[in-house]
């Protein structure tokens, strides 16, 4: 989505006095399941001029814990403080770069009611991908395989976002009961048109080169190539993203999505997803899809039938505010959101969408509500706010870090 030229604001002056990020106590965390205190989480790889953190978990498809993104903000930290180290890297080891958020751990402390866990990971995802986001120093991922939900989170705020034939993307989480977090809602609603609604409301897949096209990817690649791409990287000793660009630029392939790709559907997309309700979204599909007899309808209406219809009514609000929102409003936003979605206190929708999808795998979550009739304003608007007037709000310093526009 950034060019060189944007890309060079990440060198702008900021405030390097030492930061505490994910600072909250919570209480103890000597059984849950979302920390391991293994360094071998994160792999780190000593460039000439540069570092690796490879994401070390590709029995889980890299799912992302509490603990494993508590190393990467370590581990940038020391980084951007090192004048020696010019530019970061990202990558998953093994088949994905990340499958996204370790749900079923999460489910399990939920489960067992234990939502103060469930609120350290949220708090320590979040508070990363602020890091990421604002962070000195040019930042490469290279979105090798599964990059969905936490492993998008983690990866898009960057300076650059290598795609490949391999890469696919996804913003599940209506699907489960849940929301498109982990800012999300910040860079979905600055894609084109209204192919975020599209996005987060479905769950729909893209791959590699419709990344590129739509500006969630700068660069594409075969997955052949990425090795030479890596060794290139490895040999530079530049902090100038314009010198990143240019290398990656180099041995970058040309690639348009093939004419089934929702990017040839953007004037569809537009037209149905641009109104103010789910309702009349899915109305619209309906009259398009009777009219044209075209699959795609058929196909997204039959998604978003699927989907939690209270969790649908959430995603739109939540990227319609988030186009008018910094990186870390809709960070704090999502933070409320999240709390509210494990909690129960509106529905137990996240548990069971887990369980239907992902433990049981009998594919027949009881949404409640279960029609997008029964769900009520009110249920949205709570949905939006804190769990209590005294829950503390994510504290992300903006201060010290600007946040993007």
């Amino acid at each position: 989505m950034r060019n060189c030229k944007s890309a060079m604001l990440f060198r702008r002056v900021l405030s390097l006095e030492k930061l505490r990020y994910g600072c909250r106590r919570f209480s103890s965390l000597s059984s849950n399941p979302l920390i391991d205190d293994s360094d071998n989480l994160v792999l780190v790889e000593d460039k000439a001029g540069s570092r690796t953190a490879i994401l070390n978990r590709p029995t889980s498809l890299n799912a992302i814990n509490t603990s494993m993104v508590a190393r990467l903000q370590k581990l940038y930290k020391i980084w951007e403080d090192d004048p020696d180290i010019r530019f970061v890297a990202l990558k998953g080891g093994g088949r994905a770069f990340s499958a996204g958020g370790d749900i079923i751990s999460l489910y399990s402390l939920i489960k067992e009611g234990r939502l103060e866990d469930g609120k350290q990971f949220f708090w320590t995802i979040y508070s990363f991908i602020y890091f990421l986001g604002t962070y000195l120093k040019p930042h490469v991922a290279l979105l090798n395989g599964i990059t969905m939900g936490g492993g998008a989170g983690i990866s898009i705020p960057g300076t650059f976002r290598v795609a490949t034939d391999k890469t696919i993307f996804a913003t599940p989480e209506t699907l489960i009961g849940f929301h498109p977090d982990a800012g999300a809602s910040f860079y979905l609603s600055h894609l084109p048109g209204y192919l975020g609604e599209y996005l987060a409301m479905t769950g729909e897949k893209l791959n590699g080169a419709e990344m590129l096209s739509c500006g969630l990817a700068t660069h594409f690649y075969p997955i052949t190539k990425l090795p030479m791409v890596e060794e290139q990287l490895g040999n530079l000793v530049s902090d100038d993203p314009c010198v990143i660009e240019s290398t990656l630029a180099n041995q970058g392939d040309t690639v348009h999505p093939d004419q089934t790709s929702v990017m040839h559907r953007i004037r569809t997309v537009d037209k149905c997803f641009s109104h103010d309700t789910v309702e009349e979204i899915i109305e619209t599909l309906e009259i398009e899809a009777a009219r044209t007899n075209d699959a795609w309808c058929a196909s997204t209406l039959k998604r978003l039938k699927e989907a939690a219809p209270l969790s649908l009514k959430v995603s739109l609000k939540s990227i319609r505010e988030g186009r008018f929102q910094t990186l870390d409003q809709c960070l704090i936003r999502e933070y409320r959101m999240s709390l509210q979605g494990i909690s129960g206190q509106i529905t137990s929708d996240f548990r069971e969408g887990v369980r239907a999808k992902l433990v049981d795998k009998d594919f027949a979550p009881k949404w409640d509500p279960p029609s997008l009739e029964h769900v009520s304003e009110d249920m949205v608007d709570q949905y939006f706010s804190s769990l209590s007037a005294f829950e503390p709000q994510l504290d992300l310093p903006t201060k010290q870090r600007e946040a993007f526009t």
